[in-house]
This record gives structure tokens, sequence and C-alpha cells, in this order.
């Protein structure tokens, strides 16, 4: 491997211009057409991507042999795809998203998935591959049933390889895998609809545990209507019985899975109008599920859209947003207490190069909407990384998810060919960049689909799906942005399972290190004076010596001081998180 730190890396590298490459048509990366948005100029605020970075000018390579950077992360392993995988067949064989159980991540590719073994992060174990034309298999777990997006015309019933002859055997919809065995995993039912399932999103029921509901991001066309009558197309004027402008849903049985269907559809984008030179919304690219507040982000092409989810099978529409510099609104992640969402732009379909150096910062990025207690978006900043790439690396914003530090709100996010960062938002007005790792393109002279598809921390490790090459395992280390503390603290949320789209509530136990990653927080910010600061840093290390009655008077006393500090603090909301920390941890003693 070629790679290089911050100190390796001069900050003036500059970058040659390629010859550019495009798709006409893919096999699912490229959602829909959609058209460049209008009136930018009016919108943006003249900012491009950096050539002041040490990402910039990176030398290309195929596999694990581009050089590469790194900045408060470290790469733990890279893995190849397994050779039935690793074919330069455009986008048939791209890998795609991951869904997380125990110690095994399902990562899904356009031709099937895979089941890989965590136990040792430092050394992956293929535990199961199987092929299964889908494009672009996007997967889920749920106990044992792992569910895969079918969306492609070669997509069969039988998951042959041969392609599709009689429309019969054609599979558009979700499929249903047994992986009680991960070893072998079974195909239990193939659910059809009628526009296929580029994505789907589990949303469990509130009131019955036996009972998973499925929302599916269907963007083809409606199928035959000849095979299937119930997919006529047209607009819902003309037949309010349409396949289109609707999100199907998904009825599944977890004690039969066999007799999981679609049970109904919910229209959320009726009054929404044309937004430009775009149409209003048929369907969603990707929904995403936060159980524990009932709600949906719907990130829906030319709109961002919040469903409250209550009722499962009639998702009702609370606010929709739609913003002139979004050219396809792509997916959404909640920050933990559901006050703000951030949304994803696929400028480019995923195979452009949308981060070089005149490229508008607000397209191509993410955009954070504050929501209100009544459901309403407020829009807040833009936020794109930073550096400039160049024309031969397909680079946009594409999926994340939360890393659970405890007091902020912080996003891991792969970019494609511009690699994995880590970002702040814990002021949605303010975010920073605080973490990286990226390798040069694949190929210099052309662009080669490539790239992290997503990035998503997971019981203390990032994991990256990287579309060209494999599967990379990151790990963040202490720095100036994130503490020890707080990285012991994330390191205590442990998962049983995790869908990115549809996030769990995090959850912290009471312990040492989340009372201290508050007090980190409020010294990097000067949120309380540093002779306080240090008192406090003075009792909290009494109290671990302690034990008992002992350490409970301590921390008791501790709490309440701080709740007399808070009234005078720079950062009084943080002063009493860290309070009902101390609670919780004198509790507990």
């Amino acid at each position: 491997m070629n790679r290089r730190t911050l100190a390796d890396t001069s900050a003036e590298r500059g970058w040659a211009s390629r010859t550019g490459w495009a798709l006409a048509a893919v096999l699912g990366l490229v959602w829909m057409a959609v058209a460049t948005p209008t009136s930018v100029e009016a919108q943006t605020q003249d900012r491009t991507s950096t050539m002041d970075d040490p990402r910039v000018g990176l030398a290309a390579g195929p596999g694990d042999t581009a050089e590469e950077v790194f900045w408060n992360m470290r790469l733990v392993s890279y893995t190849p795809k397994p050779p039935e995988f690793d074919h330069a067949e455009g986008l048939a064989f791209v890998n795609s998203d991951l869904a997380f159980r125990g110690n095994l991540v399902y990562q899904g590719n356009f031709s099937g998935f895979m089941v890989w073994d965590m136990t040792d992060p430092a050394n992956p174990r293929l535990t199961s591959s199987v092929l299964c034309p889908t494009d672009q298999g996007d997967p889920s777990i749920y106990g044992d049933l792992l569910f895969i997006s079918a969306e492609s015309r070669r997509s069969r019933t039988d998951c042959g390889t041969e392609g599709v002859e009689d429309l019969a055997d054609q599979m558009l919809g979700v499929r249903i895998f047994d992986v009680s065995d991960p070893a072998n995993p079974s195909l239990v039912k193939n659910v059809q609809t009628c526009r296929g399932s580029h994505t789907h999103t589990l949303v469990p029921d509130p009131n019955d545990p036996g009972v998973l509901y499925i929302y599916v991001g269907g963007s083809s066309r409606p199928r035959d209507a000849e095979l299937y009558p119930e997919c006529e197309g047209g607009t819902v004027d003309e037949n309010p019985n349409t396949a289109q402008f609707r999100v199907d849903i998904i009825r599944v049985p977890l004690d039969n899975p066999e007799a999981s269907e679609v049970i109904g559809y919910g229209r959320i984008f009726e009054g929404l109008q044309a937004v430009g030179s775009r149409g209003g919304p048929s369907g969603c690219h990707d929904l995403t599920a936060y159980p524990a507040f009932n709600l949906v982000a719907g990130a829906c092409g030319s709109y961002g859209i919040l469903l409250d989810a209550s009722d499962p099978e009639n998702p009702v529409r609370l606010d929709a947003r739609s913003d002139q510099n979004f050219s396809l609104w792509h997916t959404a992640v909640f920050n933990n207490d559901a006050s703000t969402v951030i949304f994803t732009d696929e400028w480019g379909g995923g195979t452009s190069p949308r981060c070089r150096a005149d490229d508008p910062y607000e397209l191509g990025g993410n955009t954070i909407l504050g929501i209100s207690a009544d459901g309403q978006f407020t829009q807040h900043a833009y936020f794109k990384m930073p550096a400039a790439q160049t024309d031969t690396e397909n680079c946009v914003s594409h999926n994340g998810g939360l890393i659970p530090v405890p007091g902020r709100d912080l996003m891991v996010q792969g970019w494609y060919q511009g690699g994995v960062n880590v970002f702040d938002f814990t002021d949605p007005d303010n975010p920073i960049e605080i973490a990286f790792h990226d390798r040069g393109p694949i190929d210099a002279e052309q662009l080669i689909p490539g790239g992290s598809w997503g990035a998503y921390w997971y019981n203390g490790y990032i994991y990256s799906s990287e579309l060209n090459r494999g599967l990379d395992v990151l790990e963040l280390v202490p720095n100036e942005h994130l503490s020890e503390n707080e990285l012991a603290a994330a390191r205590l949320v442990v998962m049983d399972e995790y869908n990115p789209q549809s996030q769990p509530m995090l959850e912290w136990p009471a312990a040492f290190p989340v009372v201290r990653s508050y007090l980190d927080q409020l010294v990097r910010n000067g949120g309380l004076p540093a002779a306080r600061t240090d008192a406090i840093a003075a009792t909290l290390a009494e109290a671990e010596a302690a034990a008992g009655a002992a350490r409970r008077e301590l921390l008791d006393g501790l709490a309440t001081e701080l709740d007399g500090a808070a009234a005078g603090a720079a950062d009084a909301d943080r002063v009493r998180a860290m309070a009902a920390a101390v609670r919780d941890l004198a509790a507990a003693s």
C-alpha cells in the first residue's frame, strides 16, 4: 500500500484534468433522470471545493495500490471482493449497502450479497456469498430474515444469472432470505412489486412485535399490466389506482415470512408541485425510519419529506421541503433526538465527478434541516466533503450514519471516490469535518466507478462498502476534535442489529467515560471555567477510586454542584446533561 498521513503531504499539490467519462444509462446507480437544478446562481454562496487539502493529488491505482491519506482515523483492514464478484463488467458486480447483526456484516452487491464474519475486524472472514442478480441489492436484516432489494430487469425469481426471457420469471421487488444458518442462506419468498425495489426500509409495527412492514423505494417503470393488472401507469388524476406516485408497503408476518405481501401503499406526494425544471416526486429513492419516534424521512427525488408512521399502513405526511440546490434528494439520517435530519443530494447519480474544484459546494452534498415538535422543517447549513477531486473520480454525497458520542451529533459518510469522512453537526448552522480517509482514483485516465457506497459505525468500528475494491474497516483515533473518553463512551453502545435505513435510538449505560465525555466537551468549548472543570475532574477521579456508598455520595454531591454551575455556564445545556449522567452513575453505584 502507498499511504501518507497529513505530515507527509503538501497542501499545495494540484491535480490534472483528465478525459471525462459518463454513462447515459446504468443498472441502478442513476435512480432516475434528473435535470440539473435551475436558478442555482441565486441560491449558492460562490463556495467551491478546496485545493488546499491532503486528499488532492493522490496517486491512482486499483485495489489497495492507490495512494491513501488518513486524518484522525486508521485503516484496520481491507478485504477485496471474493472471486465470484470480482468482475469488471460495468456496474453489474459493484458492491452496495451494508446491514449488521451480531458479529456478521451483510454486504449487498448488484449481483447478490456476501456475509462477513467480523469477530476479528482486522481479519474479516467470508461466511457465505450468494450470486443473485438484483441491482442494486441493498440489504436489511431482522432476526433470521435478510431482505434484499431487486430492481433489475435481469433479476430472476430463481436467482439465475442467465437473464430473463419470459416475464413470468422476472423478479422486481424484495427478496426474503432465511439466514438462520449464515453459511447457507435460503430464499424464502420473492415479494413482487409494481416498480421494483431500488431501496427498502424496515418499519416495525409499534403495537405488534410479530409484524414488520417494508416501505419500498421503487423507481422502475410499472410492470407489464397484462401480466400484473395492478401495475397500471398514468397520473393519479388519470388513474386513481396508478402504480406511480406512491410508496408500496409490504407486510411481513415474522412467524410466517412466506405469507409476506404488498398490503397497500402510501400516496404521500399529493399536492407537491414541480420544482423548477423537475416534476413533483413519483417515488422515493430512500426512506429512513426512526421507529423510536414513529418517523420516516423520505428522500424523494425533488423533495425531502417527513412522515408520521404511527400507523405503518397509513403514513401521514407532516412536511416536505424542496431546494433548487438539490438535484436528487437521495437519503436521510436523523440525529439521535430527532430534532435534526440530514438529507443528501446525489447530483450526477453516483457515476459522475461532482466534487471538482469548480463544482458548487451546495450541490452534491448535504443539507441540514431542523425538525420542530409538530414535524415542520427549518433550513440550516449545507455540508460537503471539501477536498477537490478529479474528473476520473465519481464523487457525490452518499450513505452514512451516526457515531454514538454522547452530547454530540456526529456522522460518518461515504462519498464514493471522495472517500469516507466524519463531521460534527451538533451546531446545525456550522458543521465541521473532524476525520477522513481517502484513496486516489482507481484509474488516472478514465473514470471507473468505485468508492464508498456507505460508511457506518457499528460497535466500535467504521465499515465502508467499496463499490469496486471490496470492504474497508476503519477506526477513529483520539484527536483534538474527539477525545479518548468520547470514543470509549461510543464503544459502550453495543448494538445487536443495525440497519442504517431503520435507525435505532442510541442509549449509553451509566459509566465514567460518558460523564467524562461531557467534561471533555466543556473543556473543549469553554463551557465552564478551567478552574471548575479541573475541580470536576478531580472529584470524578476520587469517585472512581471509591466504591459503594462513598462513590455514590461523591457523585450525588457533584451532580448538585453541576446543577448550580449550569445557571452561569456558557454551555448550560451540556452542564445539565452531564449532571444527569452523573446522577445515573450514582444510582448505578
